[in-house]
């Protein structure tokens, strides 16, 4: 079971690397990113978008998900 929990949280760090690097490359060069074709910042805009209109629902959701991310 612990192997389990480290193999996905090292695949949980590796997609937030990702993340963060598509969301750096794409306010440094915001043309050179067609081959990618996806909006990485408007998906996140939507994300919390999505959070915030879901009211206390969404509120407790962006907590678990900050909670799950956050911790070591």
């Amino acid at each position: 079971m612990g192997n389990i929990r480290t193999f996905i949280r090292s695949i949980i760090d590796l997609a937030l690397v990702v993340v963060a690097l598509g969301v750096v490359l794409q306010i440094l060069f915001p043309q050179a990113l067609v081959f990618i074709n996806a909006d990485v910042t408007a998906n996140l805009i939507n994300l919390i978008n999505q959070f915030s209109g879901a009211g206390l629902v969404g509120a407790i959701a962006a907590g678990i998900v900050y909670y799950l991310i956050s911790r070591s």
